[in-house]
């Protein structure tokens, strides 16, 4: 088949789709991939061919501040989410279209995969069925359905368990509505009117999933929310690590199974101040003899990292997960989505500190499936981080939970499941009904 994959420039969002981009070209499609210039190696070494997105859509979103740079100075919040939303994603809607017409038109594609928050698909989805072909989206971050206790995504809310809690929720839904959706969905509708679509009338986010010809959730059923879903979503499990994308650290060694291992990460959107995190873990376990703290960077150089570098820590920019993910027995995150996924797939309890993009939702999971902590905040102290790190280690269900979620992962065939998706559409079988 003849796929045109997009994604969102943003690590988060790529490393999944070139994931699957690499086992799409291994079993003979022909895969022509869009997105930033800043990832044309990456995208190619998975054998995809790579095309640049047009105009705005072409940015590298690793580094925000450049991008909505009021962002960096708020604190989270609805404020924050709004703008996020707008500055981040919708403002690249017409040029995200523009180059997804372009690539259709230069290459006859018989399928699209793209990530959950490329939303110049919509006026696609939007429009007649008969004149597009399949749209796969790839849910990269939460599930984004509407909840049966009306909490609002992002806000990490657990489920409501009580009557006053939905009577709460329905409180903060109010006041979400005004304040994130209706602006947004103003700002989005402004943009589809340009291509003489519909307006939208649920909020961006479910709308993309409640649209899609088939749905494809990077986690399990156990990590998520219950609630009714809809029936073009298909939890897929964890995508298989892209292996080599760094070298072997010097220090590779020191990792002997004499001490154990906590792996300190702020991902590579949310790293711009090592101060939230790194610079906290290292600080709260620097007296800890039976434990080695590895820090990553996401991309980042570790010479930011705040303070006096412990002797039981080990730093490096880059590091090669799947060499790393076994050897670790807690990870300390802000809570990405990939890597929170990644981590509880080999059964590594978590503690988490991160409430913005959607790591208060994210944590929230970790917290309500039972598999780690969540502090809460964004701004951990050493003492926090201490105890939590020591609750992980010492009370069993932390590490009994993560291993059930671990269980869980090891059904799931990721490769298999989305051959087996996309197969669906191949051209024996595939119908355009409108």
């Amino acid at each position: 088949m003849r796929i045109l994959m997009a994604s969102t420039p943003a690590t988060g969002h790529i490393n999944p789709l070139v994931a699957i981009a690499r086992f799409l070209v291994d079993d003979g499609h022909d895969v022509v991939f869009h997105s930033g210039s800043e990832f044309q190696r990456r995208i190619e070494s998975s054998g995809a061919r790579f095309q640049a997105l047009l105009g705005k859509a072409d940015v590298d979103l690793r580094d925000l501040p450049a991008i909505a740079p009021e962002l960096a100075s708020m604190e989270p919040g609805l404020d924050w989410l709004r703008i996020a939303l707008e500055r981040i994603f919708i403002d690249r809607i017409a040029d995200q279209t523009e180059s997804i017409q372009k690539g259709l038109r230069e290459f006859s594609a018989d399928a699209i995969i793209a990530d959950d928050m490329f939303f110049g698909l919509l006026p696609m989805l939007l429009g007649p069925r008969a004149s597009r072909p399949p749209v796969i989206v790839c849910g990269t971050s939460i599930l984004h359905c509407r909840r049966a206790d009306g909490a609002p995504l992002f806000l990490g809310l657990p489920p409501a368990t009580t009557s006053a809690e939905l009577e709460e929720y329905e409180r903060i839904a109010a006041d979400y509505d005004e304040k994130v959706t209706q602006p947004s969905l103003k700002k989005a509708n402004a943009e589809l009117k340009g291509f003489g679509r519909g307006a939208l009338t649920t909020p961006i986010f479910e709308a993309i999933v409640a649209l899609a010809d088939t749905y494809m959730q990077l986690s399990v059923p156990s990590f998520e929310f219950p609630r009714d879903l809809p029936s073009c979503v298909n939890f897929i499990g964890a995508l298989p690590i892209i292996p080599n994308q760094a070298p072997l650290p010097s220090w590779a060694a020191d990792l002997d199974g004499k001490r154990k291992v906590v792996l300190v990460t702020q991902g590579t959107v949310a790293n711009h101040d090592f101060g939230l995190l790194i610079g906290p873990t290292l600080a709260a376990l620097e007296n800890e003899p039976d434990i080695l703290v590895v820090a990553t960077g996401g991309g980042r150089s570790v010479d930011a990292i705040p303070g006096p570098i412990p002797s039981n820590a080990r730093l490096a920019e880059y590091l090669p997960f799947e060499w790393l993910l076994p050897k670790v027995d807690v990870m300390v995150t802000n809570g990405g989505y990939g890597s929170v996924n990644q981590s509880l797939s080999c059964g590594i309890p978590i503690v988490a500190a991160g409430m913005t993009e959607d790591k208060a939702d994210v944590n929230a999971r970790i917290d309500w499936s039972g598999a780690g902590i969540n502090l809460g905040t964004n701004h951990p102290t050493p003492e926090a981080i201490r105890a939590a790190v020591r609750a992980a280690f010492e009370n069993p269900d932390y590490l009994r939970n993560a291993q059930r979620l671990a269980a869980e992962f090891a059904i799931f065939d990721a490769k298999s499941e989305t051959l087996r998706l996309l197969g669906q559409y191949s051209a024996a079988g595939q119908s355009r009904a409108a």
